[in-house]
């Protein structure tokens, strides 16, 4: 047992062997969140309990100066200076594998043994109490309360994912972006979100703003569920509903039902075995959701998400259905400000602009010229104001001095919350309208327009994807990584 630098954690034990390490994580969660549970069951019974807490799980490492092998090739894995590093752990039932990969990571770059023990940070019973009992009404709160530990705000932070804790927090430097209340605060939104679980979660994810992707997801996820040969094995839609491929390795069951009214962000989850599926998250319109989706789903570390919407196209050249690779973008969504300042500079992904890029040709056949002439490279101006062209007047030399070719009102959210989170992103957008000169959709039009583009669009995005799973190792880019970075991806 170990003691002394890493705080107030007790119960420290070494480990050198990642599973060994994993076993422990396992064990002190576990008993904890039984123990809540069951003192949970017998308050919603009557019966009255003394207070009842469990704390979430401790990593740390300490590397000195001589173990401090740091090759500049590395994106994550290891501190960039020596020292105390921790962390709090949550669910590792649902983590298990990304833990086990960057504890790996930790005892390989620095030959010293990870610490696993308990924290003093209480694990609040919301995260640990899936279903309320009806035996439990309003007057129960204040001595509910009293007994568990609830969700304590003031500490849960993106003080960390934002880079401006430095010289702040108190003992070990962060080992993650995440703590695990931080975490289990954005699991429970999720659930209430999307009507899915977070284990349905893959990690590469699609955000769409149209109903209509969602409905062409849907028929491609039936067709490879009907597909003996395919690398799915489940498809999953909000309520959430299960539904299992035929011939489906043992253990897939069709389970649940859907949901009588589809939740804000509905999300749909074409499940990999080894998680390296696809799932589709309908934002909606606007910036708002954006945040909200990519706040929650950056806990769940994904390998890369993209947009694939709708936008509106700024040049006279441009055709209705042309697309745009957006690589840059005009922050005008705002809702991200105080979060990440607009002198920050969002860059581009190399391995996914290409894989877009790529995509596309393959998609549509296009070459040389004309391939040229129907996707744009460029800027994308993200806009708060779904009646930005009543104001284009006011807009006009803002959008004339940034190159823009297309407005949008999702787009950079998404990448700037990517930056943030160091989760690779890009945009492939559809031009839907050009209201600047006048070209808008007529009705019949606009039918005509959805059912030649949007299976396309999908497909674009889908095959990027599978692209980007044979390039895990190099999609995570450098560029997405602080001076003062925390170890885990």
């Amino acid at each position: 047992m170990v003691s002394g630098v890493h705080g107030s954690v007790r119960d420290l034990f070494e480990f050198t062997d990642a599973d060994k390490a994993i076993a422990r994580i396992k064990d002190i969660y576990t008993t904890g969140a039984e123990s809540v549970r069951e003192a949970f069951t017998r308050f919603g019974n009557g019966h009255q309990s003394s207070p009842v807490r469990a704390y979430y799980p401790y990593l740390g490492i300490e590397v000195p100066p001589e173990k401090l092998h740091v090759e500049s090739t590395l994106s994550y894995g290891a501190p960039r200076d020596p020292g105390i590093y921790g962390t709090t752990l949550t669910r590792p039932d649902l983590f298990e594998q990304y833990y086990r990969e960057q504890i790996e990571l930790l005892l390989k770059n620095h030959d010293v043994p990870v610490v696993v023990g308990v924290s003093d940070r209480p694990i609040p019973l919301p995260f640990l109490v899936e279903t309320a009992t009806d035996n439990i009404g309003p007057t129960d709160i204040r001595q509910l309360q009293m007994i568990f530990d609830m969700p304590d705000l003031a500490r849960t932070d993106d003080d960390i994912a934002n880079g401006v804790h430095y010289g702040i927090t108190e003992g070990p430097k962060p080992l993650s972006l995440f703590s695990g209340e931080r975490v289990d605060y954005s699991l429970a939104r999720l659930r209430h979100y999307t009507a899915t679980l977070p284990e349905h979660f893959q990690k590469f994810v699609l955000f769409t703003n149209y109903q209509r992707y969602v409905d062409e997801f849907i028929e491609f996820a039936k067709l490879q569920l009907e597909d003996p040969q395919s690398p799915y094995v489940a498809f999953v839609e909000p309520g959430p509903k299960v539904h299992v491929r035929k011939n489906a390795p043992k253990g897939w069951v069709e389970s649940g039902e859907p949901v009588a009214q589809l939740p804000q962000m509905p999300s749909y989850h074409l499940i990999r075995e080894d998680g390296l599926g696809v799932t589709l998250v309908n934002i909606g319109v606007g910036p708002s959701n954006a945040k909200t989706a990519t706040d929650h789903i950056a806990v769940l570390r994904p390998h890369c998400w993209l947009m694939l919407g709708h936008c509106a196209g700024l040049r006279r050249s441009q055709l209705l259905g042309d697309y745009v690779l957006a690589h840059g973008y005009v922050r005008d969504d705002h809702v991200l400000d105080s979060d990440l300042p607009l002198w920050i500079p969002v860059p581009p992904i190399a391995e996914v602009q290409v894989a877009l890029a790529n995509s596309v040709a393959k998609i549509t056949g296009l070459k040389g010229r004309e391939m040229k002439a129907r996707m744009r490279t460029g800027t994308v101006a993200t806009t708060d104001n779904r009646n930005w062209e009543l104001r284009y007047s006011e807009l006009f030399v803002r959008l004339n001095q940034s190159r823009a070719i297309a407005v949008d009102m999702e787009s950079a959210t998404i990448a700037a919350n990517g930056f943030r989170f160091r989760v690779p992103y890009g945009t492939l957008l559809c031009v839907s309208d050009k209201p600047v000169h006048g070209e808008l959709k007529l009705p019949g039009m606009a039918n005509n327009f959805y059912r030649q583009r949007i299976g396309q669009h999908l497909q674009v995005g889908l095959d990027t994807i599978d692209t980007l799973r044979n390039e895990v190792n190099q999609l995570h880019s450098r560029k997405l990584r602080s001076l003062d970075e925390p170890a885990f991806r």
